[in-house]
């Protein structure tokens, strides 16, 4: 990523973040996600309210990724790190609901106001898992030359359980087209995703 398009991306995500704390029309989304949603996943289950958890990202750097907990508590004592699936038996109800619509993703927007993170990008994997695909896949380290995403071409295009050799294919064709307008682009259809509660939130 060049310098140029590098800033201009830097001010894309942080035009957003704080826009959307100020847009009025935006202040009862984030009552709810303030208040109800972490209410509603503690009477769930009384476990914690967010997960946090290791990611590899631009040339290989090592960050800490935060969400609203989707799963049970402990979830990877039952299985230790694996690929989260579309039906996977440990999510609970409020979490199926916070996936579907990618309110779970919403904490990360610390993690990109701190530059670990842009709203479009690669998505983030868990340094295991990406040193595990990157003995499989050729070039797949490839999509650490970008900044991970919160959302991405692989999100918008694929379904919830891309296979990771079909996600670099995305990865890679976004590094190549990468541009402010197609981040907007992304961006936009990644909302209208949400809203209409579409499978095409990340893996856990």
């Amino acid at each position: 990523m060049n310098s140029k398009r590098y800033k201009l991306k830097r001010v894309l995500d942080i035009s957003m973040i704080i826009g959307g704390f100020i847009f009025p029309l935006l202040w009862p989304f984030w009552i709810i996600i303030i208040f109800i949603v972490p209410l509603l996943i503690w009477i769930e289950d009384r476990g914690p309210i967010f997960y946090s958890q290791k990611r590899i990202g631009k040339d290989k750097k090592i960050f800490k990724i935060f969400k609203f907990r989707t799963m049970v508590p402990n979830a990877e004592k039952m299985t230790g790190a694996v690929w989260s699936t579309k039906d996977d038996p440990r999510i609970t109800k409020i979490g199926n609901f916070l996936r579907k619509t990618a309110i779970d993703e919403i904490p990360q927007l610390i993690n990109i106001f701190k530059g670990e993170m842009s709203f479009v990008g690669p998505r983030a994997e868990r340094p295991e898992l990406h040193e595990e695909f990157s003995r499989k896949i050729p070039n797949f380290d490839k999509r650490l030359e970008v900044t991970p995403g919160l959302s991405g071409l692989a999100q918008i295009n694929g379904s919830y359980d891309l296979n990771p050799k079909d996600k670099l294919k995305f990865d890679i064709e976004y590094s190549n087209k990468m541009s402010l307008l197609f981040d907007i682009k992304i961006i936009f259809i990644s909302i209208l995703n949400s809203l209409t509660a579409r499978w095409d939130s990340p893996e856990n």
